[in-house]
């Protein structure tokens, strides 16, 4: 072999290396991503699971709850809200604008529930009503649920969001148009707390 040859060979042979590279690390931020997906089709589940007891919990207080009608119709437009929010993020979880507004939603259907039940404590009848019982025990349930949904979530997220900025991998990134995941976290501290549904 020539001198030509042999560096004919290193060359290919480094742009083999080279290819070889890119494509790992290429998969490696597509698993992570996938990843971080996977984990919000999590927090959706539960969140539709909320979505769907919400109604019946209005439903079974709205016979005992005459007088507040406002109360129930802003729980219902707080929950319609947030379902479409949670719709919007679920189509693109990696987009920061539709999982900031969900976090918004859920926030003001967090308050329309918390003042729901402070309602609902004024009312011993509705307080002792079985269904009530069940439906308050089922959406605590859920709410824990999407705490840990929400954790999951974070943590996946945080892990594709750093393999994305190290380098080099954030130079794949970058030629592959790897956007960053946003966090589902809450801004105000306020906020922070599940809706109290316990009676």
């Amino acid at each position: 072999m020539t001198g030509i040859g042999i560096g004919l060979m290193v060359l290919l042979g480094l742009v083999v290396l080279t290819a070889l590279f890119v494509i790992g690390k290429y998969n490696a931020l597509v698993t992570l991503r996938n990843r971080f997906k996977n984990a919000w089709a999590q927090i959706d589940v539960q969140l539709k699971r909320r979505y769907d007891l919400i109604p019946n919990l209005v439903e079974t207080a709205k016979g005992y709850l005459k007088h507040e009608r406002e109360t129930l119709e802003n729980v219902i437009k707080a929950r319609n809200v947030a379902y479409a929010a949670s719709q919007t993020a679920a189509a693109n979880p990696a987009a920061g604008d539709a999982v900031k507004n969900l976090v918004s939603a859920e926030s003001g259907l967090a308050g329309a529930l918390s003042r729901l039940m402070v309602v609902a404590e004024q009312y011993p009848d509705l307080k002792a009503n079985q269904n009530m019982m069940q439906l308050t025990e089922e959406l605590t349930s859920t709410e824990n649920k999407v705490s840990f949904a929400r954790q999951a979530y974070n943590d996946s997220a945080t892990a594709y969001n750093t393999q994305r900025e190290v380098f080099p991998t954030n130079l794949i990134a970058g030629m592959f148009n790897f956007t960053a995941a946003e966090l589902f976290q809450v801004d105000k501290p306020e906020q922070r707390d599940a809706p109290k549904v316990s009676f």
